[in-house]
């Protein structure tokens, strides 16, 4: 079974751009490996929450610019 593990910031996508990834990523599978793969894609879509990652010491806190009107 292809499986995609995304992390994106909290509040980062809407849920209309969460499905686009979905159906975008599952169709990257089914051009590797067939349209035998399709019902057996599986995306994870996980949010990390403000001040749950870093990057060079720093902890990352999306700023309000960033975040996607639902």
């Amino acid at each position: 079974m292809p499986f995609a593990n995304i992390k994106v910031p909290q509040a980062a996508l809407s849920t209309v751009q969460k499905e686009e990834i979905i159906h975008r990523i599952t169709d990257i599978f089914v051009d590797y490996f067939s349209e035998a793969a399709r019902p057996h894609t599986m995306v994870l879509i996980e949010e990390v929450p403000d001040g749950g990652y870093g990057r060079a010491d720093e902890v990352f806190i999306i700023p309000e610019a960033y975040r996607a009107a639902n």
